[in-house]
């Protein structure tokens, strides 16, 4: 089995996280290292184990309890394993996969389990499974349903990489599909039918035209988007196609709820066929709650929005703030070359101490 020195530099931790494959549905050989180091090397927590999930927390009686939350599971591998550095002191990086997307948070937040026994936050620490397959494997469902205490707190800080950078709050998003309808016929005789792809040209201009919101919240600026990303029809090279689909993602700022958001994209697209596919609620920063404060001022006093989505918005529904904060560039996420600056690992292991300890 994997063996995990908690204690060691979080940059080392991150390394030997790298090392152990945990694609998302095979996450249960690192689930077991993690365990055992904890049980091991930080016996101030309870510890227990929700499928290939792995939970600690202390029991300190302090006056809030503050969640730290990172994914186990990777992508699938792309000839980017093991785990290796390049450059040196502040240029040094750690390539491999998982070392951006979020095994350097990870690391970070194992580091702080063993070596802050008695932080002035109570602290739950949540490493959870499947994060990168779809949301109904999601590991935080299946503890949200079956140890709904593990999830109870004043702010949830996920891992997710964000350039070193507070990541509050973060969008929702929304898809849909508009359907046009028409009669095939032969291309020689196109007069004897109706073009379904070329009734997209409506929707096609509307979105074209389409201007979205940029909505200040809490300070943080969030930029909408409506955006089309797939048409599909046709029969035949020679057949005038009768039915066709514009897929059509919303990203919107989380002042709108999803109904909201739900009812924005239909009226865009009034007088034409909307399916609603998927759709994920976003949430509010929450910068103005007396632990989410505190840690913005040990990162001092920077903060961005999130512009896509992450399980903060998981925690926003639990009624609590929640940000994102980790190390590494989140457009390296799930390419071949994805690495992280070691020194960024530390600098959030640095401010998580600064504002836990």
């Amino acid at each position: 089995m994997t063996s995990l020195d908690l204690r060691a530099d979080p940059a080392d931790l991150t390394a030997a996280l790298v090392d152990a494959f945990s694609v998302s549905g095979e996450e249960g050989r690192l689930a077991d290292a993690v365990q055992a180091a904890l049980t091991e090397q930080a016996p101030h927590l309870e510890v227990v184990r929700n499928g290939d999930a792995v939970l600690a927390r202390t029991n300190l009686g302090r006056g809030s309890r503050v969640i730290l939350a990172g994914h186990l599971d990777t992508v699938p591998e792309n000839a980017n394993l093991p785990s290796r550095r390049t450059g040196s002191g502040d240029e040094e990086l750690l390539h491999g996969l998982g070392s951006v997307d979020m095994k350097g948070g990870d690391a970070v937040f194992l580091h702080l389990a063993a070596t802050l026994p008695e932080p002035k936050h109570d602290i739950t620490f949540v490493f959870y499974d499947n994060e990168e397959v779809e949301a109904v494997k999601n590991g935080l469902g299946r503890i949200e349903r079956e140890l709904p205490e593990w999830l109870a707190g004043d702010l949830a800080v996920v891992g997710e990489p964000s350039n070193g950078t507070i990541e509050a709050g973060c969008q929702g998003t929304l898809r849909v599909e508009i359907r046009t309808s028409g009669t095939r016929a032969h291309t020689a005789r196109a007069w004897m039918g109706e073009n379904a792809i070329h009734a997209l040209a409506e929707p096609l201009r509307r979105l074209a035209e389409y201007a979205p919101r940029v909505v200040d919240i809490d300070g943080l600026t969030y930029r909408e988007g409506l955006q089309a990303t797939k048409i599909s029809g046709g029969v035949a090279g020679n057949v005038v196609p009768d039915a066709a689909v514009l897929t059509v993602n919303f990203r919107f700022a989380p002042d709108r709820n999803p109904a909201q958001a739900e009812a924005h994209v239909r009226e865009v697209f009034d007088g034409y066929d909307v399916t609603l596919t998927d759709l994920s609620p976003g949430a509010l920063p929450g910068l103005s709650a007396p632990a989410a404060a505190e840690l913005v001022a040990a990162a001092g006093g920077r903060a961005a929005a999130k512009l896509g989505w992450t399980d903060v918005a998981r925690f926003a529904a639990l009624g609590m703030p929640a940000v994102n904060f980790g190390p590494g560039n989140p457009s390296l996420a799930h390419t071949q070359q994805e690495h992280v600056h070691v020194a960024e690992i530390r600098q959030v292991a640095d401010v998580l101490r600064k504002f836990l300890g």
